[in-house]
């Protein structure tokens, strides 16, 4: 990740109609704390430069085209008190690791993106949280406010945006540190290029750090290389579309089981209107009951107005479940059957699978159940579970999934090369 060292300069407030309205967004206390904290921001340096941007909208138009595979992954939330240099090494040296394996068994090259350096926001189902008849606002990532039960943590406190800010500046230094070193071990794949992503929640935060380019023009979102929207925020005349569709950087949108094929089609016609492979990546979080029924047709009718987007799967988000302790939890068999689905889909329909979106972490923490012998059992969650939010893969699932993937990928051709190298091999075994 290397690119000019000169700051690009913020980009002023816009004059002209007022932002569309804004969905999952903190409600700020009143007072001149917003403000001042939104101007520092403003005037912070950029955290990534937009020719690093646009190598990475490069490397995405590879996997646009079916020449590359995109491997995301990270944590569901990161947390500002828990910034440790060997749990971050971990987790890259886990994606590095999952990346090398489908990179050998897709034999194509692998593109891989952090959800580091910025994931410090989660959308959330309702606005507040209920224990034992008191009612506080929701968690709503480290960004917004604390995540203990008591009202001074949960009240959103704009002063946290700085500390985010800083915090991903820290964990960038050190990611760009390790992926240049050359003392990996054969046990800890570092990707040579590792970019970063987040979701762009929190639009007082990114609009705060958006910048202008001063060599391409125009404006990006210097809080990481790609940003995505969300399930929850996808809406076609919502304020995340709206930002989304006036940066440069390459962006990416979550796709679930109820996107109808004409709002998607609208979605693409509005944030990629040139229809520029490597600007948009559908990620798509179906549930592993749902994606061999509903994207089908939402890849059809793509494909058939001519879009060259990357189609990525997310087998996360929607295999979340209710475990006995009380905890969310998700099942490997469900995370490895959506991910199944897509492939089987995908290439079924002659289009690319273009990448796999995961939370994992190089930590040994139990908090998905499963996995080769046996893996976590529900009875380790409530003693391993290290998340403020979502349940994430540990390390050895994360390498396991990719494994069973790799042996998935040699036993079903693809036809787009006619069966091609992976028939081949699999032929050979």
């Amino acid at each position: 990740m290397t690119g000019s060292l000169l700051g690009a300069p913020p980009v002023p407030p816009a004059a002209g109609p007022p932002h569309p309205p804004a969905r999952q967004q903190p409600h700020w206390p009143e007072g001149p704390a917003l403000r001042s904290c939104l101007a520092a921001l403003g005037r912070s340096l950029p955290l990534v430069l937009p020719d690093e941007c646009a190598r990475l909208r490069s490397r995405l138009a590879a996997v646009a085209r079916g020449e590359a595979f995109l491997v995301q992954g990270g944590d569901c939330a990161e947390s500002l008190d828990a910034l440790d240099a060997g749990s971050i090494r971990r987790t890259v040296a886990t994606l590095g690791g999952v990346a090398d394996v489908l990179g050998r068994a897709l034999e194509l090259p692998t593109v891989t993106v952090g959800r580091l350096a910025g994931q410090y926001a989660k959308p959330r189902s309702s606005a507040t949280e209920i224990r034992d008849g008191v009612e506080l606002p929701v968690y709503r990532g480290d960004a917004v406010n604390g995540h203990a039960f008591t009202a001074a943590d949960r009240t959103p406190d704009p002063d946290r945006l700085v500390r985010v800010r800083d915090a991903s500046a820290a964990t960038l230094n050190l990611v760009r540190a390790l992926t240049a070193s050359e003392d990996g071990t054969a046990q800890e794949a570092l990707p040579r290029e590792l970019f970063t992503s987040h979701e762009g929640l929190v639009l007082d935060y990114e609009r705060a750090l958006t910048r202008a380019d001063p060599v391409g023009g125009g404006r990006y979102a210097s809080s990481g290389h790609l940003l995505w929207i969300g399930e929850r925020t996808r809406q076609l005349d919502g304020a995340h579309v709206a930002y989304f569709a006036g940066i440069s950087n390459p962006i990416a949108v979550k796709v679930g089981p109820t996107a109808s094929t004409d709002e998607l089609i609208r979605l693409v016609d509005r944030l990629d209107p040139d229809r520029d492979p490597g600007r948009l990546t559908l990620i798509v979080r179906m549930g592993a009951g749902r994606i061999r029924d509903v994207l089908p047709d939402l890849i059809s009718k793509t494909t058939a107005e001519g879009m060259t987007v990357g189609w990525v799967s997310d087998p996360m988000h929607g295999n979340t479940i209710g475990a006995p302790c009380g905890r969310k939890t998700r099942r490997f068999d469900d995370i490895l059957d959506e991910t199944a689905g897509f492939f089987e889909v995908t290439r079924g329909l002659g289009v690319h699978p273009g990448g796999i979106h995961l939370e994992l972490t190089g930590d040994d923490v139990a908090e998905c159940v499963g996995g080769t012998g046996g893996g976590v059992g529900y009875d380790e969650l409530p003693g391993g579970y290290r998340s403020v939010c979502d349940p994430r893969l540990n390390r050895r699932q994360s390498l396991d999934l990719a494994h069973r993937l790799a042996a998935l990928v040699a036993r079903v051709p693809s036809p787009a090369d006619g069966g091609g190298r992976a028939a081949d091999r699999a032929a050979a075994s």
